[in-house]
This record gives structure tokens, sequence and C-alpha cells, in this order.
């Protein structure tokens, strides 16, 4: 089973990119926000760690007493040790948890294929478990006009995220290779397959790793 990493900023249309991982490819996904969202769910150990960190306030009042994540990120926003505290507690956990999911499907046998997709795989040392880790790459206006338009972000809210993420020629350098989502989706599909094909049989490029 080959473990591969899928990265890329806000509005680049990762979700795309995985969707035809799995349908067309029969990927096992993990995304990383939807997995730490469940790991902060009551009775979960991240849940446990982040009300004792951050207190009970941050819990909505009705059964089962779940995190208010509209008010938690509220208190991290623009606190970058809180935030610190708080990524601490959840970067490791959604590690570990991906690290025994790997095991469990490798052990199953059912895929050949386990993507990985987060926003800091890079930073949080995903290059020791991921084969390859791919970058989507759209343009900067290309994403604003996504944004504006699927979500509502004003122009001033998308700069301000992008100006929060690392740059394009950072993910280029530490990946290992980048799919140009910019234009059609026969395009992207077209570039998908052709690195797939590369990636599955095992002619995998080297990258360095940020610390190099």
């Amino acid at each position: 089973m080959k473990i591969l990493g899928i990265t890329g900023g806000v509005g680049s249309g990762k979700s795309r990119i995985l969707n035809e991982l799995k349908t067309e490819y029969n990927a096992y996904i993990i995304e990383s926000d939807s997995l730490a969202h469940e790991l902060m769910e009551p009775g979960m150990e991240a849940y446990n760690e982040i009300v004792k960190k951050f207190g009970k306030d941050i819990l909505i009042s009705d059964a089962p007493f779940s995190i208010d994540r509209k008010k938690l990120g509220q208190i991290v926003f623009n606190d970058e040790e809180k935030l610190k505290k708080l990524n601490g507690i959840v970067h490791p956990a959604v590690k570990k948890e991906i690290l025994r999911q790997i095991e469990l499907k490798r052990n199953e046998g059912v895929t050949s294929l386990f993507v990985i997709e987060a926003a800091l795989l890079i930073q949080d040392g995903y290059r020791d478990i991921c084969d390859e880790i791919w970058y989507i790459w759209v343009s900067r206006e290309e994403r604003i006009k996504r944004l504006e338009k699927q979500r509502g972000y004003t122009r001033e809210k998308c700069i301000s995220i992008f100006e929060s993420q690392e740059s394009d020629e950072y993910y280029k350098k530490y990946t290992n290779f980048t799919i140009n989502n910019e234009n059609s989706y026969e395009n992207s599909s077209k570039q998908l397959k052709a690195r797939l094909n590369i990636f599955l049989k095992n002619d995998i490029i080297s990258v360095k790793h940020p610390t190099d």
C-alpha cells in the first residue's frame, strides 16, 4: 500500500482531486481537518485535553457538551501562544490516529492507495509517513474568485488567509509533484492520472525536508 499526501491552499480545489482519487482509483481518504473535528468530540483524548487547557466555557451548554469550535477559534485567533497550545494537542492526536489507520488498512489489504490531505503536511512532518506529497496549485486570483463565490469571503479575507500560509515556492520545493488545478477538470485529471501511474510503479522522486 502506498501513502500519498495531498496539500494546497484554501480554494485550490483539493476536494475535487480527492474525490477523483476515491471514485476512480479506490483510494482510502483521510482529511485531517475532518479527523481533527472527530477527535475533538466528547470522550475522545483530544477533547479532554482541550477542555483541561481552555476550560469549560468553550463547551456548548446542551448535552453532550461538545466543544464550540467557533468560540475556541475566537480564543486562539489572535493569540499565538494559545494557538500553539491547541495545535500541540490536536496535531499529535491526528497523526497518531492516521498512523493507526494506515496500519489497519495495510493489514486489511483492501486498497493500494492511502491518501492523507492536510494543509500542514510538510510542516507537521508527514514527509516521514508519505511516499510522495503532491501540491495542488491554483493562482491567487483564481482562488480569490472561487472563495468569493463558494464561501462568500471578501477579497480582504482571502488575502489575509493567503498571507498566513507558506508561499507557492515553499510548497513546490518540498513536494514531489504539482498539479495545476487552475483551468479545466479534464486537464487536472490528466495530470493526476499520469503521475499516479508513475507513483504506483514505485518511481518515487525524493525531495528535501524543510529542515535540510
